[in-house]
């Protein structure tokens, strides 16, 4: 049996820990199920929160800062729904409250990348400028289309975790998700 999509799962002494077991070894006083819990899930939210939005130099604390709230916050999840869209949840209250707390500028980090592959460098320009597209038409969709669509296609959550994550219904974000779509489908064409 290997990890579903639905939960995680770690293999310890041949058998499976799920989040729910990992927060209550925690709850109980178990550091080591914070650490395996972090360790589960920061480069995930990592890549959601920089595909959200997020500066490539505050993700490192925006994941930190997201881990902290959501384990000061932890008797407030009760199980009933996955940990992992919660934490994606509390993710995109932190991106956002950064967003205000920077009264809606978004910064710039000027990097050195784009280092053309000499064995291909028309095939690189153009997933380069592809990549570029993709990047400027998830920036036009309306929040909940972008929030929903990364969820589903970089994280491979399903329409109910996404709905959980985002307080809303399975129906309505399929209907994002297919909006987001087409939306990019029209951008990128």
């Amino acid at each position: 049996m290997g990890p579903s999509c639905q939960e995680a799962l770690l293999w310890v002494g041949g058998q499976p820990v799920t989040d729910p077991e990992l927060v209550a070894a925690w709850r109980g006083g178990d550091e080591s199920a914070a650490t395996q819990l972090v360790h589960r899930y920061a480069a995930a939210l990592g890549r959601y929160l920089a595909a959200s939005g997020a500066a490539s130099a505050e993700v490192e604390d925006l994941v930190q800062d997201t881990f902290f709230k959501a384990f000061r916050g932890l008797h407030g999840w009760r199980g009933d729904g996955s940990f992992r869209g919660w934490l994606y949840r509390i993710a995109g209250n932190v991106l956002k409250d950064r967003f205000r707390q920077n009264k809606g500028r978004v910064f710039l980090e000027i990097e050195e990348h784009d280092i053309v592959d000499a064995a291909d460098p028309a095939g690189e320009l153009a997933a380069d400028e592809m990549g570029r597209q993709l990047q400027a038409g998830l920036r036009r969709l309306p929040r909940l289309q972008r929030e929903v669509f990364l969820l589903r296609v970089q994280q491979g959550l399903d329409y109910s975790e996404i709905a959980a994550s985002l307080g809303s219904t399975p129906g309505a974000a399929r209907v994002h998700y297919h909006h987001a779509v087409r939306r990019l489908k029209e951008l990128l064409a």
